[in-house]
C-alpha cells in the first residue's frame, strides 16, 4: 500500500480478522484506487451513493479509481433520511444482484451515514455478506457512522430498529469533502465531535473550545486532528465492546434524547441528527447537575461553547412545535437502547467523565423536559 502523506493519519481499528484501517486526511479520493485496490480480487467495484453526493463527489473517486486500473459500477438514491428505508434496501440489494455483485467482491459506500448505514446493511444481507468500504462524506459520517460496523434502516417505530453489525474493510475519510458541506451540515457533524469530549476525554473539549472555531472556518490540520482524534477514541471504545454490551454505550451520550427529538420532529430538517445530538448533551448535563453527579457550571460550559460556535444547545432552538414532556418521553422509550422497559441514561460525573445508568427517575426527566419546554414559550 501506498505510503501516508504528511497530512494525513491513520487509525488501525484492531478486531481480530475484521480488523480494518480508517485513513484520514485530503486527497483520498485521488488515491481511491490505490488504497482500495489491494482489498478486490477482480478490478471491479459497486458504488452506493446519493444524488447529491454524485453530482459532488463520483466523479472524483471513479476517476481515483480508474487510476489504478478499476472498473465501477453505480446507484445514486435519493438523498435524506428517508432514504433509510426498506424500500431502498430492496432496491440496493436487487440492483447488486442484477451487477452480478459476487460475495469476494465489495461495495463502496460514499455519502452520509444514510448511505453508509444503509450500504453497510445492504452488504451484511447480499450472499449472506460481502466486504464493503467507507468512504464517509459528511463530517457526521466520518467521526461517527463510518466507524464500528453498525449498519442499519429505520422503519415507523423508530431509528435504526433493524440492522446488523457488519464491519467495514477500510475507511477513507477525505477532509477535502467536508469543504463541500452547508455550514448548517458541517456544525451537525460537529455536535458528535463534541460528544467524543465529552463523554472521555477532557483535554479534547479543552482543546475543541480554543479550535473549534478555526476548524469550522476551514483550518484543515484542524480538521484533520478533530476527526482523527474522534475516530481514535470511537475505535478504542469499539475494540472493548463491537456490539455494545457495555462501554460502547457511551457513544449514545445525547442521543436518547436526541433521537426522541428527531422523532418529534418527523425526521425533518427542522432537526439534523447531530443538532439533537448536541441538545441532548446539554440535556444529560442539565439532568446530571440535577442528580448532583457535577458542578452546576458544567451544564453551563457545554452550552457555552455550543453557543460559541453557533450551534442549537437548547429545545428554545428548535423551529415549530413540539410535543409535551409526556409525550417526549414516550417517544424516548421507543428508542433501540431500552432494556427491560428501562431507559438507559448516559450521564456524566463532569467533562471528560461519563457512564451509563438506568437508575434515574422518570418523574425527574419528566420535570427536566417540561422546564426546558417552558423556556420555549414567550414570556
Amino acid at each position: 500500500m501506498s505510503a501516508i502523506p504528511e497530512a494525513a493519519r491513520l487509525v488501525h481499528v484492531p478486531l481480530d480478522d475484521r480488523a480494518y484501517d480508517v485513513h484520514i486526511g485530503p486527497g483520498l479520493l485521488a488515491r481511491s484506487g490505490a488504497l482500495v485496490g489491494p482489498l478486490l480480487h477482480r478490478p471491479r467495484v459497486a458504488i452506493l451513493t446519493d444524488e447529491t453526493v454524485a453530482a459532488r463527489h463520483l466523479g472524483a473517486l471513479t476517476t481515483g479509481l480508474t487510476a489504478a486500473g478499476i472498473d465501477s459500477t453505480s446507484l445514486a438514491l435519493p438523498a435524506g433520511e428517508a432514504t433509510k428505508s426498506w424500500a431502498q434496501l430492496t432496491r440496493t440489494v436487487e440492483w447488486m444482484l442484477s451487477e452480478r455483485i459476487e460475495r469476494r467482491d465489495v461495495l463502496i459506500a460514499l455519502g452520509g451515514g444514510v448511505i453508509g448505514d444503509l450500504g453497510g446493511f445492504a452488504a451484511a444481507v447480499l450472499r449472506r455478506g460481502i466486504r464493503f468500504v467507507q468512504i464517509p462524506t459528511s463530517l457526521l459520517a466520518q467521526v461517527d457512522s463510518s466507524v464500528g460496523g453498525k449498519t442499519g434502516i429505520n422503519t415507523s417505530h423508530g431509528k435504526n430498529l433493524v440492522g446488523a453489525f457488519h464491519q467495514p474493510s477500510l475507511v477513507l475519510a477525505d477532509t477535502d469533502v467536508l469543504a463541500t458541506l452547508t455550514p448548517r451540515d458541517f456544525l451537525a457533524g460537529y455536535g458528535e465531535v463534541v460528544k467524543y469530549g465529552l463523554l472521555g476525554d477532557a483535554d479534547f473539549f479543552a482543546w475543541l473550545e480554543a479550535n473549534g472555531p478555526a476548524m469550522a472556518a476551514g483550518d484543515t490540520a484542524a480538521r484533520v486532528e478533530a476527526v482523527a482524534r474522534s475516530v481514535q477514541m470511537k475505535a478504542d471504545i469499539v475494540v472493548r465492546d463491537e456490539t455494545e454490551q457495555g462501554d460502547r454505550a457511551l457513544l449514545n451520550l445525547g442521543h436518547t434524547f436526541g433521537h426522541a427529538l428527531e422523532s418529534a420532529t418527523g425526521y425533518s430538517d427542522r432537526l439534523l441528527h447531530g443538532e439533537g445530538v448536541a441538545i441532548g448533551c446539554a440535556l444529560a448535563f442539565d439532568l446530571s447537575a440535577r442528580l448532583g453527579l457535577c458542578a452546576q457550571e458544567e451544564p453551563s460550559r457545554v452550552r457555552a461553547h455550543l453557543a460559541d460556535m453557533g450551534m442549537k444547545a437548547r429545545l428554545s432552538d428548535i423551529p415549530g412545535d413540539l410535543p409535551d414532556a409526556d409525550a417526549l418521553l414516550d417517544l424516548m422509550g421507543q428508542d433501540k437502547k431500552v432494556i427491560d422497559g428501562q431507559l438507559r441514561f448516559i450521564l456524566a460525573r463532569g467533562i471528560g467523565n461519563s457512564f451509563v445508568t438506568s437508575d434515574v427517575p422518570r418523574e425527574l426527566v419528566r420535570d427536566l423536559l417540561a422546564t426546558s419546554l417552558a423556556d420555549r414559550i414567550p414570556a
